[in-house]
């Protein structure tokens, strides 16, 4: 910084923000914890940048592109305003709750559980495949412990954003050479333009940094005698692709990673009461069904029950994932279940049904973790909201599903929901209709040009067996599961 900040506990900026503590400091930059004169209780961090022009150039870009995004990995930016006579500019953003990954590092003498490493590195990719899939890619180039914060609830967020920047199809090279020695890609400091695959070189510096208690971030003669032992050996060969010299010879998209993390049964810890050789027998990686609403009273969450247990009687392994925070039908499930009082609510959000593992009110978070476990199967209950977030894992989901009215007036909302979404790619959707007429499903068929779309007949009990809805499914699911049949399930019949 060109000057020194002016700032100190009681300092008011903004005539909203009054100063608390310094959280850090930067070569260009200082952030401070602050308080909202106008939101008793509210805190938020300030990033106060002072120098000259150029600067203040890059701190409105980072603004600029802060505000353009939404993930819950990223600081959400709520204010950002400039005072000329000191040459400072200010950035007031979400405070994030935590420490930094490098001083949890030292703080536990490097050791992160090594369950924990692969729901770590999936939580990274979930935010890279995001920024990289804007358009344009937003490159992040800084991918460092010091840059991540880690939240008492172990999820990462990236915290800043200095030197990330657009890809510019025009640009043979990047303007700028910038990045951490050791976490940064050779390209970030010789000729030609850094693009995904810097940022996935600079992951693999991330995981070699967990893997070897942070004694290591690039591949040097002798780094394997410094892995942990008990650590998957198939992380190894993942970590040496990421860090290939030459950006062609890695891992090309944060996508094929995600998808070489989930196909390793190796990641895969044994399920209580499977043996390990049961659990990766078969093994293709975890795949995501995600039952998305057209509407509410649609049948999302009895399509999804529907499907989750076809599954479980056909594979095993099946987690069925309630992924919004207000429904309530599964703990109604779960007083059922456990038989507590209506009302009471249970301290444990997993409860079982029929070999099916049923997650409430759960978090995207918990979704990632769930990715490193040993289910077969994940089915996501979306519910009928299309906010960001559950939308991103309908269109990320292996099989994305949606459910309509069959009730000929209501066909057409799956038609609507498909115009709305249209920018997305739409080959691997499926659609069911409950009830629907063989005629409304040749219709929508035709006008969405599409083949998966079915009728579902009436299902009354979704845990129980029906040969009529298992026909539809196994058509829905044809080449994905073995065509294996186990006993017949009688939920409902047991609670009467």
């Amino acid at each position: 910084m060109k000057q020194l900040s002016q700032l100190e506990f009681g300092s008011i900026v903004g005539e909203r923000y009054r100063i608390v503590r310094t959280l850090g400091s930067g070569g260009m930059s200082r952030v401070f914890m602050a308080e909202d004169l106008k939101l008793p209780g509210k805190q938020w961090a300030v990033k106060e940048s002072v120098a000259g022009p150029q600067v203040m150039m890059l701190v409105r870009t980072e603004a600029e592109m802060l505000i353009s995004l939404s993930h819950p990995r990223l600081p959400r930016i709520v204010d950002f305003f400039e005072h000329p006579p000191s040459g400072a500019v200010y950035l007031v953003m979400d405070y994030i709750e935590g420490i930094t990954l490098e001083a949890y590092m030292k703080g536990y003498q490097g050791y992160i559980p090594q369950e924990q490493i692969v729901p770590f590195a999936l939580q990274v990719l979930d935010v890279l495949d995001y920024l990289h899939t804007r358009q344009p890619p937003v490159i992040y180039r800084d991918l460092k412990p010091t840059n991540i914060m880690l939240t008492p609830e172990m999820e990462f967020i990236l915290i800043d954003f200095g030197i990330a920047r657009s890809y510019k199809t025009e640009l043979d090279q990047d303007t700028v050479k910038l990045g951490t020695v050791g976490f940064a890609a050779p390209e970030q400091y010789g000729a030609g333009q850094t693009d995904a695959r810097s940022d996935l070189y600079s992951l693999g510096a991330l995981l070699l940094y967990l893997c070897t208690g942070g004694k290591y971030s690039e591949w040097t003669a002798g780094v394997e005698g410094y892995i942990r032992g008990e650590l998957p050996r198939h992380l190894i060969p993942v970590i040496r692709k990421l860090l290939r010299q030459h950006p062609e010879e890695r891992f090309q998209s944060a996508g094929e990673v995600i998808r070489e993390l989930r196909r390793s049964a190796d990641f895969q810890p044994a399920q209580q009461g499977i043996s390990v050789n049961d659990a990766s027998m078969d093994y293709a990686g975890t795949r995501v069904v995600a039952v998305l609403g057209v509407s509410a009273g649609s049948g999302a969450t009895h399509t999804a029950i529907a499907v989750s247990h076809y599954l479980a009687r056909r594979s095993r392994s099946v987690a069925l994932v309630e992924l919004h925070s207000t429904a309530k039908a599964f703990a109604r499930l779960q007083e059922v279940v456990e038989g507590t009082s209506v009302g009471q609510s249970s301290p444990s959000r997993r409860f079982e049904v029929d070999g099916v593992h049923y997650w409430r009110q759960t978090s995207r978070a918990d979704v990632i973790s769930l990715l490193g476990g040993s289910y077969r199967f994940i089915v996501l209950d979306l519910g009928s909201g299309q906010d960001n977030e559950r939308l991103e894992e309908f269109l990320r989901a292996d099989y994305p599903l949606v459910v309509g009215s069959g009730a000929e007036w209501r066909v057409q909302d799956i038609a609507g929901l498909a115009r709305s979404l249209q920018r997305h790619p739409q080959h691997k959707w499926n659609y069911c209709l409950p009830f629907a007429t063989s005629e409304a499903v040749r219709r929508l068929r035709k006008e969405l040009d599409h083949d998966k779309v079915f009728a579902l007949p009436f299902h009354s009990d979704p845990f129980e067996r029906d040969d009529e809805v298992d026909q539809v499914l196994d058509e829905l699911f044809r080449g994905v599961i073995p065509d294996t049949r186990k006993k017949r399930f009688g939920f409902l019949k047991r609670q009467r």
